[in-house]
């Protein structure tokens, strides 16, 4: 991916149910969502010119939305339809997609029940979110300082862009010590999730992964879990501690973003990505890109 900035990228971005020039996609600087994080998210990836699961993206988009406070003014089919003709004038075949939803500026405070609710989608190319030559090998993931917090203090089972700020400072932070992500644990001390991915262990022969109580049930993640049904292999949702981690041989994360993606190690613990990791990569593509996948 090139060193344009992402304010000045090429094409058009869906915008309040107009398609606009990429660099005329402008927000005021007393947007409410930029000061008070009032914005939900979605990541979305299009294989083949399809936007992999694009309606459960757009319903969770909605159903994030709610929980903030607010409703999206466009349905789910309205939202679904501007997202693929998007990604037709855009001219992609794989590219990345991210629609948000943010209040506006009609008022500034705390409270802003007047607020627009504005409604974006942008698509550009984006390649593996990791090292592609590192990936397979196992990225290395440091230990968050920050933790997921307790759901009866955030809407937890919301993408909101609030609950990320712990997210950027802990990969900064892991990256500034020459890791790839940090794994972060939650606010009882237990396993959660990497920084924009859920993580996956591996035990003689069987799955293992937190359960998304006070984080995002990925859809990635529910795939994933699907996937690994399919082959037969048992998957425990189950609390894990961190000291639980010298018990696991194989670890992986997986998102829209990451993907499935191997992890060698975690802090002081290490992993050797192996079968069970490499049928999930590989599982994982034919199901988000059936025909690309054959063809190589």
């Amino acid at each position: 991916m090139s060193n344009v900035p992402f304010d000045q990228l090429d094409g058009e971005i869906w915008y309040n149910g107009t398609f606009v020039p990429w660099k005329d996609a402008k927000i005021h600087v007393l947007t409410h969502g930029l000061h008070y994080a009032s914005a939900v998210f979605e990541g979305e990836r299009a294989y083949g010119g399809a936007v992999f699961k694009l309606r459960e993206h757009t319903e969770r988009l909605i159903e994030s939305g709610k929980l903030l406070g607010f409703t999206i003014p466009y349905s789910a089919d309205e939202i679904d339809a501007a997202t693929n003709e998007l990604l037709v004038r855009q001219g992609f075949s794989d590219a990345y997609v991210r629609p948000i939803a943010f209040r506006g500026s009609e008022m500034m405070g705390v409270a802003a029940q007047k607020n627009r609710i504005n409604v974006a989608i942008a698509i550009w190319q984006w390649p593996s979110y990791f090292d592609p030559e590192q990936r397979m090998r196992g990225i290395r993931l440091d230990l968050a300082e920050y933790r997921r917090p307790d759901p009866r203090t955030a809407p937890s089972k919301a993408k909101a862009t609030g609950l990320y700020m712990i997210c950027t400072i802990s990969k900064h932070a892991a990256e500034a010590k020459g890791y790839a992500d940090a794994l972060m644990l939650d606010w009882r001390g237990q396993v959660a999730e990497a920084t924009g991915a859920n993580v996956f262990f591996v035990k003689d022969g069987a799955i293992h992964t937190p359960i998304p109580d006070c984080f995002l049930d990925g859809i990635t993640r529910r795939t994933v879990i699907d996937l690994a049904k399919r082959r037969g292999l048992v998957v425990h949702e189950r609390a894990i501690m961190p000291e639980d981690l010298s018990t696991f041989t194989e670890c992986f994360l997986c998102g829209t973003a990451a993907e499935v993606t191997p992890v060698s190690e975690i802090a002081e613990w290490r992993f050797t990505p192996g079968e069970i990791t490499r049928r999930l990569v590989e599982d994982y593509g034919h199901e988000v890109m059936p025909k690309r996948v054959a063809a190589e």
